[in-house]
């Protein structure tokens, strides 16, 4: 559990700098991109992957590319549907995306099922519910905008829950090292982000931004720790995929919470401390029966 534990350390850090970025005025769609030529020189020069051995009649290429196109894309459509449905649906789908890549643990994975782990699993659940805003409103939305309300949350939706399941994949894999898959996907993602960037500049008429630039190379420095851990959680734990998959959602919304009450000045209410507290007993039903 403890490479679960780093991963989600590194996840609500991104979370955090993306946040500071946004309180200090920084254009967080320039960030984003610039996270990726970061995370690529991380992942050459600290894990200094084995390319020349490869065996790229073997690489899992459509694997690769949807992973790069959603690391990226999904950003967009997380944005999209908190303009466009609200930031409590949004967070909504972010979450309940559990529920995707733990049906695959065991209708894909085959994993073995347990009662404990059920019982985890159904706690984990129930804390993820309360934990989610459900007090906040979205009532500022346009009315013309209302129509797309169920389409972008949807996308989230199925977009989290598909990235969780095909990162499980590529720690699997093996006949390419992990640390090679990872290069690989932050080489396309990079490819894609920087396709986006264009797009936000010459169509968007966003600002070249060098302070998007600095926080987006140490976005990435924890973006690829993230990452790595993620997928080390899961090659530590092959045959229990939803260990990981629960405790690291989990994880993030127990250690962002507390992170936003201590350090941002957000409020819980008291369904929110509810789910913290069942967030912890899941972790634990979980980690050590």
């Amino acid at each position: 559990m403890i490479f679960v534990l780093l991963s989600v350390i590194c996840s609500v850090t991104v979370a955090v700098i993306l946040k500071l970025a946004k309180q200090n005025g920084v254009e967080t769609k320039q960030v984003i991109v610039w996270n990726y030529p970061a995370a690529v020189a991380l992942t050459y020069f600290v894990l200094q992957p084995d390319l020349k051995s490869l065996e790229w009649d073997t690489m899992p290429v459509t694997l690769y590319t949807t992973l790069a196109i959603l690391l990226p894309g999904m950003f967009v459509f997380i944005a999209l549907s908190i303009r466009y449905s609200g930031l409590a649906r949004t967070e909504i789908a972010q979450r309940l995306s559990l529920f995707i890549p733990l049906l695959a643990s065991f209708l894909l994975f085959h994993e073995e099922i347990k009662a404990y782990k059920m019982i985890g699993i159904v706690v984990g659940l129930l804390a993820i519910l309360c934990s989610i805003g459900w007090q906040k409103s979205n009532s500022q939305i346009a009315p013309e905008m209302r129509r797309n309300q169920g389409l972008y949350p949807l996308l989230v939706f199925i977009g989290m829950g598909i990235i969780d399941i095909l990162f499980k994949q590529v720690a699997l894999h093996d006949r390419i090292a992990y640390v090679s898959s990872m290069f690989i996907i932050f080489v396309l993602a990079m490819v894609v982000a920087l396709i986006l960037l264009a797009y936000f500049l010459v169509f968007e008429k966003q600002r070249f931004s060098i302070n998007a630039l600095g926080y987006g190379l140490v976005l990435g420095a924890f973006n690829f720790c993230n990452i790595l851990f993620y997928m080390k959680a899961h090659r530590a734990l092959p045959e229990n995929p939803s260990i990981v998959f629960t405790g690291m959602n989990i994880g993030v919304i127990s250690l962002g919470a507390l992170i936003g009450v201590l350090f941002f000045k957000e409020r819980l209410s008291r369904l929110n401390y509810l789910g913290l507290v069942l967030s912890i007993v899941s972790v634990l039903i979980i980690a050590y029966l």
